[in-house]
């Protein structure tokens, strides 16, 4: 389409495929302005003779870097700080950087007199174990960066919890549950001082977490909220310095509470619930964070579907993909829970969707408390069969991976670990490579061993 010489260039700042990111993209054009999607195939800052440009050039930057899902969240961080600093940007670093620290978002709304559940972080294991008991018998443990309802568990607090998992930091916090209610929470959207849309989440059958990632139901409560939570969204949104923001509240007897403020909260089940896309509301925002002009009429027009095809603005892919790592048929890896951690050997299966652990080696590394359900496919029972999930942690070589894995007895099995499509899509299966062979058995099987010098 025609730019005119008032059209804005709208820059999203996004280094993967993620609909959110299409869908701003199209909406900004929708909407009669530029869009740019900035990532690796074309983004670049220049600095010469002191003059610093943006390649390629934008007016305005909508952040949607995902950070919470990434080994290095700093590195993404420093590129956003690069940008904002020469660019106005929505959803600035640091404000992102307090968002995905769970801990970090509570201790700020908290001294902003803002009612999140009783929490508590401590380096040492001593002391994190020294206070556990004050939540009770029964508490909520998390990491403090997580992501799509991993790193969540409801855990027993009789039993010791570690202040890390893996080589990230962990907390406990209390539960707010009201007993007689089905487990739900509030996610509200808001976009600059304004709520989008709110949907109530149900947590699906047998498991006490709401996340639509992990399954649960959705209910439209954009226009019977109570006005406290809806005062509540926005004030948090507005304390954590985010222009746009999925905010998740939870009731209690005495009130409602924030449990998160999501930085990069996805679209789908808003758009699902209330048939509502945020996705022209931010793009009105970063259009008129520079002056530029939108037609209110249009964006509700526009809101009215969630476009995530594939934007005209997107640059070209990289001719070649990125060399992935190997993994071997039987590979020995580290699994952690909330109490410990092990080494284990583990065995590759792409044919498995979902990566499983015994059932004794989860409770040794305190891989539960057991509760949550999902029915998991098998080949030879029609629709599958309920077992127990749970949040596992599984280092391979330097790499760590957050997955829910099932549970199940596998102590007729050689492995205890099995390891499914969850983890083995950012890798290579090696058939030939096993952990659990020695030298001899390897030569075997007919692969050349190097001659020691």
């Amino acid at each position: 389409m025609d730019m005119s010489s008032d059209s804005v260039r709208v820059g999203v700042l996004s280094l993967h495929n993620s609909k959110e990111t299409k869908a701003i993209c199209n909406a900004v054009e929708d909407l009669g302005h530029e869009p740019v999607w900035l990532r690796e195939e074309n983004a670049a800052v220049s600095v010469e003779d002191g003059d610093v440009s943006v390649e390629p050039a934008v007016d305005v930057i909508a952040n949607r870097l995902l950070l919470s899902n990434t080994d290095q969240p700093a590195e993404l961080l420093g590129l956003a700080a690069t940008f904002e600093r020469i660019r106005p940007m929505l959803n600035e670093p640091n404000a992102v950087l307090a968002s995905i620290h769970k801990f970090a978002t509570a201790a700020t709304l908290a001294d902003w007199n803002i009612r999140v559940p009783d929490a508590l972080l401590a380096l040492s294991n001593d002391r994190l174990n020294e206070g556990r008991e004050r939540f009770g018998d029964v508490g909520v443990y998390k990491t403090a960066i997580g992501t799509h309802g991993g790193g969540t568990w409801k855990v027993d607090l009789t039993e010791r919890v570690n202040p890390k998992v893996g080589n990230r930091q962990a907390f406990l916090q209390r539960l707010i549950d009201r007993d007689d209610e089905k487990h739900r929470d509030l996610r509200v959207y808001v976009v600059g001082d304004e709520i989008v849309g709110s949907m109530y989440r149900y947590a699906p059958e047998g498991d006490w977490r709401t996340n639509v990632a992990l399954g649960g139901a959705v209910e439209d409560a954009t226009d019977d909220m109570p006005q406290e939570a809806a005062d509540t969204a926005l004030y948090a949104a507005e304390v954590m310095g985010l222009d746009y923001a999925g905010v998740d509240l939870v009731e209690g007897y005495d009130g409602w509470y924030v449990l998160e403020v999501n930085p990069t909260a996805g679209f789908k089940g808003l758009f699902e619930a209330t048939g509502t896309s945020p996705a022209p509301h931010i793009a009105r925002l970063a259009i008129e964070t520079v002056g530029g002009e939108v037609d209110d009429d249009a964006v509700a027009r526009v809101a009215e579907r969630l476009d995530d095809s594939r934007p005209s603005c997107a640059p070209a892919p990289k001719p070649t993909p990125t060399e992935q790592p190997d993994i071997g048929y039987i590979e020995e890896v580290v699994v952690t829970g909330t109490s410990g951690s092990t080494q284990a050997l583990a065995k590759s299966d792409t044919g498995a969707t979902r990566t499983s652990i015994d059932t004794q080696l989860a409770a040794e590394i305190g891989a539960g408390p057991i509760k949550s359900m999902t029915r998991v496919k098998s080949g030879s029972v029609k629709g599958g069969k309920a077992r127990p999930v749970v949040d596992l942690v599984i280092g391979i070589g330097g790499n760590q991976h957050t997955v829910t894995a099932s549970v199940e007895d596998r102590g007729h099995m050689e492995y205890p670990l099995l390891l499914g499509r969850d983890i083995l899509t950012d890798y290579r299966v090696d058939v030939r490579r096993r952990a659990d062979t020695d030298e001899a058995e390897r030569a075997e099987a007919g692969e050349v061993l190097e001659e020691e010098e």
